[in-house]
């Protein structure tokens, strides 16, 4: 792992830590010039044996370096694998800025943008594994690339979902919840999962959602699209 002041030292031009990884944008003048930075990208990736991830659009092209292999040592010396930023992140980031440069695609730090969702909880062990199947649709990205019970999907379909610990408290009533969308015919798959992992179905009467609440009572609706025909 690298610490925040060794990445910021790295003076980074283009890209910005965000979360657990580093963040660009950058802006090609069409669909066609973004294709061809990727695809350049896409040889200095392969030469440096890593690749970030991307998001690809008409109008910009969002990537995220996070190595997946970073090494955490705790107050005790004791080693984890975490994913993190790595000196192999810093390193691709500084070789993709240039093919921005030699392709004239400009770079838009300031319109970079990350969300992760919090949840607070004195329940972590209890609650991550309905999130990890409600959000996943199964258990594995519970404490995925992390030493907590953080739920990070490991195709990043979703944000990251982590838990502030908090005091025991009564569940208030709440403000906002997260609808997960999927498919038709794997929305049963995803709630009997949710339901596996300890979460508990409270709203069934409309056809077109499920409303599933884990064991602190905090709440998310499957939406069950019919099938087209």
């Amino acid at each position: 792992m690298l610490g925040d002041q060794e990445i910021a030292n790295a003076d980074l031009e283009d890209w910005r830590k965000l979360g657990q990884g580093l963040h660009a944008r950058f802006l090609p003048s069409s669909f066609t010039a973004a294709t061809r930075f990727l695809t350049a990208v896409a040889e200095v990736a392969d030469a440096a044996n890593h690749a970030p991830q991307v998001r690809l659009d008409a109008r910009f092209v969002d990537m995220k370096l996070i190595s997946e292999d970073a090494i955490y040592r705790n107050e005790d010396g004791i080693e984890h694998q975490v994913e993190w930023v790595t000196q192999r992140d810093v390193e691709l980031a500084r070789r993709i800025s240039v093919v921005a440069r030699q392709l004239g695609v400009p770079a838009d730090p300031s319109s970079i943008t990350t969300i992760e969702l919090a949840l607070d909880t004195a329940h972590a062990e209890t609650v991550a594994p309905v999130w990890s199947a409600l959000l996943t649709g199964s258990g594995d990205a519970q404490g995925r690339g992390t030493i907590s019970d953080d739920v990070r999907d490991a195709t990043w379909r979703v944000p990251i979902l982590w838990f502030q610990e908090t005091e025991e408290h009564e569940t208030p009533r709440q403000r906002f919840h997260v609808d997960v969308q999927v498919p038709y015919d794997v929305a049963d798959q995803r709630i009997a999962a949710a339901l596996a992992a300890g979460g508990v179905v409270v709203q069934d009467s409309d056809p077109s959602y499920v409303v599933i609440a884990d064991p602190d009572g905090n709440k998310a609706c499957v939406a069950t699209y019919p099938h087209p025909a």
